[in-house]
């Protein structure tokens, strides 16, 4: 497969909840356990990398931070090989979020970078129905851990 364009994942989500909450529970392992990953070695941080485990799966992948902008932005890459990951928020009009996700940097053959990309897409969807629901209602979901059940091959 030939690409012209090297192929983005992007995803994004309306949070009724105000954007320095919002930004929080993206960079306090707090409260991103309660709808992404299970263990963080420590909060976001512009320069201090952090490992993140689903132990539910028994992986794990280092992340590094080389932006963060309060409230507005967030730049990190992770995976191995690396992508880098976009965090936006968006202050929105009565105490919403909008948050918007794009993870690009795919590597390999093209049909191999589109299907990280539709991957990742149906990933960060998960990740910010999650927080949404976290956010806003106070329910766990267990989207991410529902993902892949044990026992489906």
């Amino acid at each position: 497969m030939e690409l012209k364009q090297a192929p983005t994942a992007e995803t994004a989500m309306l949070i009724r909840r105000p954007v320095a909450e919002v930004f929080e529970a993206i960079v306090d392992p707090a409260v991103t356990t309660k709808f992404w990953f299970t263990h963080s070695s420590g909060r976001l941080d512009e320069g201090k990398p952090v490992e993140w485990e689903w132990r539910m799966y028994g992986v794990s992948t280092r992340v590094e931070v080389s932006e963060i902008v309060p409230r507005e932005r967030i730049v990190m890459r992770w995976n191995d090989p690396p992508t880098t990951v976009v965090w936006t928020f968006t202050d929105m009009s009565g105490g919403t979020t909008f948050l918007e996700v794009r993870n690009f940097g795919f590597v390999g053959p093209g049909d191999e970078q589109v299907k990280q990309a539709v991957d990742s897409t149906g990933g960060f969807s998960l990740v910010l129905a999650g927080a949404k629901a976290w956010l806003e209602q106070g329910l766990t979901l267990g989207l991410v851990g529902d993902r892949h059940p044990k026992g489906l091959k």
